[in-house]
């Protein structure tokens, strides 16, 4: 279920928050622009349902363990990021590359998608 007040349900206690764990990113050539899709390596091998979306988080898909820095330089470097998870969320807000408003929580978890546009049109 789509839940319109991302406020709340995105609110990190950094307290609560276990360094140790990492993220699982899977990168891919996208008309020529690096895309790359990260989540929080604890979502890995779960299922998100609500009525209109099902999404299983699969090791087949997100293939590659990587760690805050490693995330950080490939937030930086993409063109395209799908991003999903409370902790991959809020790394990309502090790095200033999106804004509160454009994440949408479909079932307690944070979704957010940054398109880059480097090229006039």
């Amino acid at each position: 279920m789509i839940d319109n007040n991302r406020e709340k349900n995105l609110s990190v206690d950094a307290s609560n928050i276990d360094t140790n764990l990492h993220f699982y990113v899977r990168k891919m050539k996208y008309q020529g622009s690096l895309m790359i899709n990260i989540c929080d390596e604890e979502l890995l091998g779960i299922n998100i349902e609500s009525d209109s979306l099902n999404i299983n988080i699969t090791s087949d898909f997100f293939n590659e363990l990587a760690n805050e820095k490693d995330i950080s330089n490939l937030l930086k470097r993409c063109s395209i990021a799908n991003l999903i998870g409370r902790r991959v969320v809020e790394k990309t807000l502090s790095l200033g590359l999106a804004k509160r408003d454009s994440i949408k929580i479909v079932s307690d978890i944070p979704f957010l998608m940054i398109f880059k546009f480097n090229n006039n049109y």
